[in-house]
C-alpha cells in the first residue's frame, strides 16, 4: 500500500486549465481515469488527509504509485479525451457499466450490396445500422416476419443466398412473397435498397407517413377496380398496424428521447434506459455497476452518459432530447458534445411533470426491480452465502461462523417519536417472521448511543428471562443447530431465547461501545458486537482503534450492507407510521367533543392519515364513539389539514332533527 504523499506532484506543477488525468499503479497500469475544469483544484482533493476520503478514493490513491495529466483547450475536449483513454485502458477504478443481461439488436447491413435484415446479440459492427435493444428476440422475430410481408428484403444467411444464386431458385421466403429474391435477379440492387430504405425509416419512427401512403395506394387501386392490388395493400396495412400494436405510444407529442433512470446502494448501480422514437417504446436496455467512488447521482450519470453516447458509432443513435434523474455536473458541456455527435440540438433535462415524468418513473421501477433481482440472485447464491459466513468469521475473529446475525437501527425525527428495529438474518437470508419493533421511551432528545444501549439492553434482558423459562426438547436436528427450546406450557418454540452468532449495529465506535456496555451489564460476554458505519463502510470492533476494511467485492461486507440496509429500511417504515399516527392525533386535538380515547380509537381504525383522509362522513360516524356531529368536525379539521380553503369537500350539514349528515 503506497503513500499518496510519496507521488504527491507540487502544487505549482499542476496547471489550472481543463484537462484529463491518470493514476498509476507501481507496474505502470493506468488504474483511474479523470477529468477537471480546473487540474490543479481537482488532482489537490486526493491529496488530503487519507481519513476524510471516501473508501474507494482512499483505495485508489493508496494502490496507485503516480499520476499524470494533459491540458485540453475545452471541457468538450476533456470529456472526449476522458472517454478514449477509458476505453483504451479500462481502468479498474472506473464506473464500468455492463448489461444485466444480452439484449437482442435488430440489424440491417447496409454496407452489403443487397443488405439484410436480422436479429442478433453482442458488440456492433460497422456499416451495419441498429434498431432496439428490445427485450425479447421472440418478439422482435415476430414483428419482423410481419413486416417482410411489407417490405419483402433480404433475411436470409450468405450461405443460403449464395446457394441460390446458383442453382437459380429462391428460397421458401420468396415463393410466400416475404422476400423480393434479390439472389436470383428478380429485383435490381437499386429497387432492393429502396425497400431497405424503407424499412429502416420505419423502424426508425417514421411510421405515419408510410401509413397515410399505403392507405392512399390501396383507396386508389380500390377507385381503378384493381382490387387484387387493393386486397394485397389491405393486408400490408393489417400487418403494418399489428406490428405497431406491440408499441406502445407513451409520448403523445412523438418525442425522440432516450429516458434514463438509476436505482442505488452504496456499493453498487442500476441503470435503466428506454429507447423512445416517435413516441413508442423501441427498445430497452439495463446495466448493473460497482460504485467505486464518492460520487452521487449527478457523476453516475455523467458516468453513465459518456460510455453510452461518446462511443456510439452511429450519430443517429444519439436522440433529440435525454431525460436523466438528475442533471450531469457539466450538463452543457454534454449538450455541446452530443449536439456534434448528432448534427442538431440534443437537450439534457429532469421531467417534471406530465407523460414525461411519469414514463421516468416507471423507468425507476424497473431499474429498482433490476437491483433487486441482481442482489436477490446473488443473495440467494448458496456458495457466495457460505463465502460470506466464513469471511465474517475470519475477519472478525470469531470463534464460530455467525449462522445467526440480529442486526439493529435507530430512527428520530430531531428527537421525537424515536423508534428501532431488529432484523434477523439465518444463514445468510432474511428471517422476516422473527424481526422486531422498539419505541423508545427512556431517552430524552436525539441520543442514538443512549437509544441503542436501551434497545439491546432491552433485548437481552428478554433473551436471559426467555432462556430461563424454556426448556429444551431434542427434536433430532443436526446437532450444530442444538436443542430447540420451548414454553413448558405451550410446547411452542420461543424465538427470543435463541442467542445470536453476531450482534451487528448501525454505527461506529460510539454505537459499538454502547451496545457492548448494554450486553456486559447483564453479564452477556459470549456474543460477538460490531459496527457498521455507512460513509466509509467500515466495520468497527469494540475497543479497537481502528476498522476493519472489507475488500469492496468482498462477498462479506456485502451480506454485512445487506442486514445494516434491511434495519435502516424496518426502522423508517416504523418511524413513518408511528409519525402518522402521531399527526392525525395532533390534528385532532382542538375537535370539540373528542377526547384522548376516542382519538386513539380513530387512529387504531383508520391507521393512517390517508385513509382517514379518504373516509367519507359516514364511515367517520360508524366508528365507535363518533356521532354525525363529531365526524363532521373531523372531517372539517382534516380537510384543513389538507389544505381545502372551505373547510371540506362540497357543502355539508347536519340535521340538528335527525342527526343525519346532509349534502346541500
Amino acid at each position: 500500500m503506497a503513500n499518496p504523499a510519496s507521488y504527491r506532484p507540487k502544487t505549482g506543477e499542476i496547471p489550472t486549465q481543463p484537462g484529463v488525468y491518470k493514476f498509476r499503479d507501481a507496474r505502470g497500469r493506468v488504474i483511474y481515469v479523470g477529468k477537471a475544469k480546473n487540474l490543479r483544484a481537482r488532482l489537490t482533493s486526493y491529496f488530503q488527509d487519507i481519513g476524510h476520503l471516501h473508501s474507494r478514493t482512499a483505495a485508489m490513491v493508496t494502490s496507485a504509485a503516480g499520476v499524470e495529466w494533459t491540458v485540453v483547450n475545452t471541457e468538450v475536449e476533456a470529456l472526449q479525451l476522458e472517454y478514449s483513454w477509458i476505453k483504451e485502458f479500462d481502468p479498474r477504478y472506473n464506473v464500468k457499466y455492463r448489461d444485466d443481461k444480452s439484449y437482442p439488436w435488430l440489424a440491417v447491413t447496409l454496407g452489403e450490396e443487397f443488405p439484410r435484415v436480422m436479429v442478433g446479440r453482442g458488440a456492433k459492427k460497422k456499416g451495419t445500422r441498429y434498431f432496439g435493444p428490445y427485450s425479447h428476440a421472440w418478439a422482435i422475430r415476430e414483428t419482423v416476419d410481419q413486416l417482410l410481408r411489407v417490405f419483402p428484403m433480404r433475411s436470409c444467411s450468405d450461405g443460403v443466398f449464395k446457394r441460390s444464386g446458383q442453382i437459380g431458385r429462391p428460397c421458401l421466403l420468396g415463393y410466400i412473397d416475404k422476400c423480393s429474391a434479390p439472389c436470383v435477379g428478380n429485383i435490381s440492387a437499386d429497387d432492393h435498397r429502396a425497400i431497405v430504405d424503407d424499412f429502416c425509416d420505419f423502424m426508425a419512427g417514421h411510421t405515419n407517413a408510410f401509413v397515410k401512403r399505403i392507405r392512399d395506394e390501396m383507396y386508389a387501386a380500390s377507385e381503378e377496380l384493381d382490387f387484387e392490388r387493393a386486397a394485397r395493400l389491405r393486408d400490408d396495412l393489417a400487418a403494418i398496424e399489428k406490428a405497431l400494436e406491440k408499441q406502445a405510444v407513451v409520448l403523445g407529442d412523438g418525442t425522440d428521447a432516450d429516458v434514463v433512470a438509476l436505482a442505488e446502494d452504496p456499493l453498487e448501480v442500476a441503470v435503466q434506459i428506454f429507447y423512445v422514437r416517435g413516441g413508442r417504446i423501441r427498445g430497452q436496455r439495463g446495466w448493473v455497476a460497482d460504485r467505486v467512488d464518492e460520487g452521487g447521482t449527478p457523476e453516475l450519470v455523467e458516468q453513465f452518459l459518456l460510455q453510452l453516447y461518446a462511443g456510439a458509432e452511429d450519430d443517429a443513435a444519439v436522440p433529440r432530447e435525454i431525460l436523466v434523474p438528475a442533471l450531469p455536473p457539466e450538463h452543457e458541456v454534454f449538450e455541446e458534445l452530443l449536439s456534434e455527435r448528432r448534427g442538431s440540438r440534443v437537450r439534457i433535462r429532469v421531467p417534471q411533470r406530465g407523460d414525461k415524468r411519469t414514463l421516468q418513473e416507471t423507468v425507476a421501477r424497473n431499474a429498482a426491480h433490476a437491483l433487486m433481482m441482481h442482489k436477490t440472485k446473488r443473495g440467494t447464491d448458496l456458495t457466495a452465502r457460505n463465502q460470506a459466513l466464513e469471511e465474517i468469521q475470519e475477519r472478525l475473529g470469531l470463534d464460530e461462523v455467525p449462522l445467526r446475525i440480529e442486526c439493529y437501527d435507530i430512527s428520530n425525527l430531531q428527537g421525537t417519536e424515536v423508534v428501532a428495529s431488529m432484523v434477523v438474518f439465518e444463514d445468510g437470508l432474511a428471517r422476516k417472521s422473527e424481526y422486531r419493533r422498539f419505541v423508545i421511551r427512556g431517552v430524552e432528545g436525539q441520543n442514538d448511543v443512549a437509544s441503542m444501549h436501551e434497545v439491546i439492553t432491552r433485548r437481552f434482558r428478554r433473551l436471559l428471562d426467555e432462556q430461563a423459562r424454556s426448556v429444551e426438547v431434542d427434536t433430532g436436528r443436526d446437532a450444530s443447530t442444538g436443542p430447540m427450546l420451548v414454553d413448558p406450557e405451550t410446547g411452542r418454540p420461543r424465538k427470543f431465547a435463541y442467542a445470536p452468532g453476531l450482534v451487528v449495529v448501525d454505527g461506529g465506535p460510539p454505537q459499538v461501545a454502547a451496545a457492548q456496555a448494554a450486553m456486559r451489564e447483564l453479564g452477556v460476554v459470549d456474543i460477538p458486537v460490531c459496527g457498521l458505519a455507512k460513509r466509509l463502510e467500515e466495520v468497527w470492533l469494540p475497543e479497537q482503534p481502528d476498522p476493519v476494511i472489507f475488500a469492496r467485492t468482498s462477498e462479506g461486507l456485502y451480506l454485512l450492507q445487506r442486514v445494516r440496509d434491511e434495519a435502516h429500511r424496518f426502522a423508517i417504515t416504523h418511524h413513518r407510521s408511528r409519525r402518522s399516527k402521531t399527526m392525525v392525533e395532533s390534528m385532532l386535538d382542538d375537535v370539540p367533543g373528542l377526547g384522548e380515547l376516542r382519538r386513539r380509537t380513530l387512529v387504531k381504525h383508520f391507521g393512517s392519515l390517508k385513509k382517514l383522509r379518504a373516509a367519507e362522513l359516514d364511515e367517520i360516524a360508524l366508528v365507535p364513539g363518533i356521532g354525525p356531529r363529531t365526524a363532521l368536525a373531523i372531517k372539517d379539521a382534516v380537510d384543513r389539514s389538507a389544505g381545502h380553503t372551505d373547510g371540506r369537500p362540497g357543502r355539508v350539514s347536519v340535521n340538528t332533527a335527525t342527526g343525519e349528515i346532509q349534502e346541500e
